[in-house]
């Protein structure tokens, strides 16, 4: 196989285990699952990644990294830091049910028990706080925020954000979307000495 097949094959893998850890969830999912669904051997999918433990942290890594690179194209725009929030503020929010943040909430989950996959959880999490304080960062600078403590304002932004979006993920009318982005907009608003309709 060569080394451009092999990419090939292993992004297919990674692909599928996404949908079978979608369909399964984490704890559920198993090599051979993963293996039937891409109608390869298990041998196949021991040779790309070694245990069922680095199956899963990498699927996971792989899932979560669709999120990041969103998140980087609104990161490395030249949109000014006010249009930059917003853009974060909507990506962040859940769009359903079948969405990429049940794969954050299992992940989360596993990490308790799993430390390979906390290990990526812990990175890829980190990486959105710390590009949300960037961007906080770049808008105090050009006086558009009022903020003293841009890191800790995207930790607390992002713990509100967290735990809303769980609750909108996981049960059905507890919280609506408008809810959930009203509720977002006046935390933020708060942090950053803004008025809640500038982040509409």
């Amino acid at each position: 196989m060569t080394r451009r097949a092999a990419e090939i094959r292993l992004d297919a893998l990674l692909r599928t285990a996404c949908d079978v850890i979608g369909q399964r969830g984490l704890a559920n999912t198993r090599t051979a699952d993963v293996a039937q669904a891409a109608g390869v051997s298990q041998a196949l999918v021991f040779y790309h990644f070694a245990t069922k433990e680095r199956l899963l942290a990498q699927a996971f890594a792989y899932a979560v990294e669709q999120d990041l690179a969103r998140l980087d194209a609104v990161t490395r725009s030249s949109a000014p830091p006010l249009t930059k929030l917003r853009r974060i503020l909507r990506l962040y929010t859940p769009a359903g049910r079948a969405t990429s943040w049940s794969m954050w909430i299992d992940g989360w989950a596993e990490s308790l028990r799993t430390p390979e996959l906390e290990k990526v959880s812990r990175k890829l999490d980190l990486r959105w706080r710390q590009d949300l304080a960037t961007v906080i960062a770049d808008g105090v600078r050009e006086g558009s925020f009022v903020c003293t403590d841009p890191a800790g304002a995207a930790w607390r932004i992002s713990a509100v954000m967290d735990g809303l979006a769980v609750q909108l993920a996981v049960h059905d009318r507890v919280i609506s979307r408008r809810q959930f982005a009203e509720w977002v907009r006046l935390v933020t608003a708060r942090e950053l000495g803004l008025d809640p309709e500038q982040l509409e």
